[in-house]
């Protein structure tokens, strides 16, 4: 169990520079834009070691939008919470934040996250919000911030 049967995950950070909120089949136009504009950027953060992710082909808008439907149907399940990181002050999908199970003994989860070229400053503030969220609003003592 990924997380606890009584917990009730959060669907909402909030800062200044960024909003986050549950992902989903609605983000699909901006999300695609979002990391279509970034693959090498987003290679190139921690937490994407393998260069497998995001596709240089790209995807077409259906594909994304499959792969969108997963992330919320993860969501509802519980077996993983993807969160699309938004600009407050226009709504624009800025970036991804990941929390899913991993496979390693030493942690009860792992986070990733990335931000668009474009908003490059953003990336290290994104991950330590998420940090201190993950202290205070999760149930999980161990997470694996990929190198953050």
């Amino acid at each position: 169990m990924f997380v606890p049967a009584d917990f009730v995950p959060p669907t909402s950070l909030e800062t200044a520079e960024f909003r986050l909120e549950p992902l989903g089949p609605q983000h699909n136009a901006a999300d695609l834009a979002a990391w279509t504009s970034s693959v090498e950027h987003i290679r190139a953060t921690p937490g994407y070691p393998d260069g497998s992710w995001p596709p240089m082909e790209g995807m077409t808008l259906e594909e994304n939008h499959a792969d969108l439907v997963r992330h919320a149907e993860d969501f509802a399940a519980r077996r993983g919470f993807t969160f699309t990181v938004l600009d407050p002050a226009d709504g624009d999908v800025i970036g991804c934040v990941y929390l899913y199970p991993t496979k390693s003994p030493d942690y009860e989860g792992t986070v990733q996250s990335w931000v668009r070229a474009d908003r490059a400053e953003l990336d290290g503030p994104l991950a330590d919000a998420v940090r201190a969220w993950l202290e205070t609003h999760w149930p999980w003592q161990r997470v694996d911030r990929c190198g953050r």
